[in-house]
């Protein structure tokens, strides 16, 4: 393995093999990632594996991949938790830290939710590393602390280097941000004329609005194209997931909230689209299969064979598209509001999203009330200068406690 450190920051690995931390392999993105370094043996080798509880699955990630250390964050599962052989454990409080930051770690795959994740980003970033998340915190409550350092370590690369480019530092995960990378890739960002996130409009797309308060759980998660984790299933149902996906896109693309549209795609085929000053619009497609999106992060610039089902176009009866109703879902003009207003308001925008989910999964607050306690969160809690990192995380514990306490979703 051999690395390039001609600039500062600047240590990507250029040999036949990346060396790889993923930091929670367990869940779903995770698991899928875990698949495709799998099936990626000569180019990549997975340094690090790190879980928060299911041990068991670990372990049997890590008898494929074979990495020398793995983190387990439950003290409890730790203790069940059968390392393979010549693995260590490293069990410090700071192990998604010291993992992100190895000497022998190229490219961190950040698959952790919350925003105790931006403390590995941040390190991995600073440590010269590629990170490929797919932490909406990241971006949404963090992005005002992580893009100038992916920015700079772009412009510390030489000119023609394909990591010339912040996206090929801080690598976005999500499909749709995955499909408008792509769409980007040659292009001048000032002939960016508008970009187009697709949503596939949830299982409520056509439900009356008059039906919403008595959705339950079970049919919010019943997702009619993506299978994904709870959380981002009932983000979809509600339309915030494309709003966090807004402001993600501007601190990605950094094109201003105005030039960033959604439209309803409900077959999932069109994973975004980018219109040009010319009129022209570039679109990625591809199954919804989270594992094509995943796999380009991890061997961009390159491409190969994919796990995923190829697209049969001839297969495909109709494409449509469809504007999205925000009287019914309110949760986009709420996210779009806050990613205005600023870091503040869009990390307690973030933060008041988990507890609402939660407590509508639990049945302790009805489908519109989610969109109810995250505005009142926002509202309450998003005026104010940009936290840094330590204030961020102290202030996420904040809105989650209110939130939590909130009667009725704050009607």
């Amino acid at each position: 393995m051999t690395t390039r450190a001609d600039a500062p920051g600047d240590r990507v690995a250029i040999g036949p093999r990346t060396r790889v931390a993923l930091l929670g392999s367990t869940g779903s993105i995770g698991r899928q990632a875990v698949d495709v370094l799998a099936g990626l043996p000569d180019r990549f080798a997975v340094v690090a594996l790190a879980a928060g509880h299911d041990h068991r699955r670990l372990e049997t990630q890590a008898a494929v991949l074979r990495p020398r250390v793995v983190a387990l964050a439950d003290a409890a599962a730790r203790g069940s938790f059968r390392p393979p052989d010549g693995a260590t454990v490293d069990d410090a409080p700071d192990a998604l830290v010291r993992l992100a930051t190895r000497d022998d770690v190229d490219l961190v795959v950040v698959a952790t939710g919350g925003v105790v994740s931006l403390r590995p980003v941040l390190a991995a970033l600073r440590a010269g590393k590629v990170v490929a998340t797919a932490n909406k915190e990241t971006l949404v409550s963090g992005g005002h602390l992580v893009m100038p350092l992916a920015r700079a370590l772009a412009a510390a690369a030489p000119p023609i280097s394909p990591f010339a480019s912040p996206l090929a530092w801080l690598r976005p995960i999500d499909s749709e941000h995955s499909a408008i990378w792509q769409c980007l890739v040659g292009e001048d960002p000032e002939a960016i004329a508008r970009i187009w996130l697709t949503a596939s409009g949830g299982p409520f797309r056509t439900l009356p609005a008059a039906d919403l308060a008595r959705a339950t759980p079970e049919m919010a998660l019943a997702h009619p194209t993506w299978r994904m984790g709870a959380k981002i299933t009932v983000d979809s149902a509600t339309l915030m997931n494309k709003g966090l996906e807004v402001i993600e896109a501007d601190r990605l693309y950094d094109v201003g909230l105005a030039r960033i549209a959604v439209v309803i795609h409900p077959q999932s085929v069109i994973h975004s689209a980018v219109e040009f000053v010319d009129r022209s619009v570039k679109a990625q497609l591809g199954h919804p299969d989270m594992r094509i999106p995943i796999q380009y992060a991890l061997t961009f610039p390159d491409r190969r064979p994919s796990p995923a089902p190829p697209l049969a176009l001839d297969a495909l009866s109709a494409l449509t598209f469809e504007p999205p109703d925000e009287a019914r879902f309110p949760a986009l003009r709420i996210a779009r509001d806050a990613g205005q207003a600023g870091p503040r308001a869009s990390a307690a925008l973030i933060a008041a999203d988990e507890v609402a989910v939660q407590r509508f999964l639990e049945r302790r607050l009805d489908f519109p009330g989610i969109a109810r306690l995250v505005a009142a969160a926002v509202e309450r809690f998003g005026a104010g200068p940009a936290p840094d990192l330590d204030e961020l995380i102290a202030f996420d514990g904040e809105v989650r406690a209110w939130c939590e306490a909130a009667p009725g979703g704050a009607a």
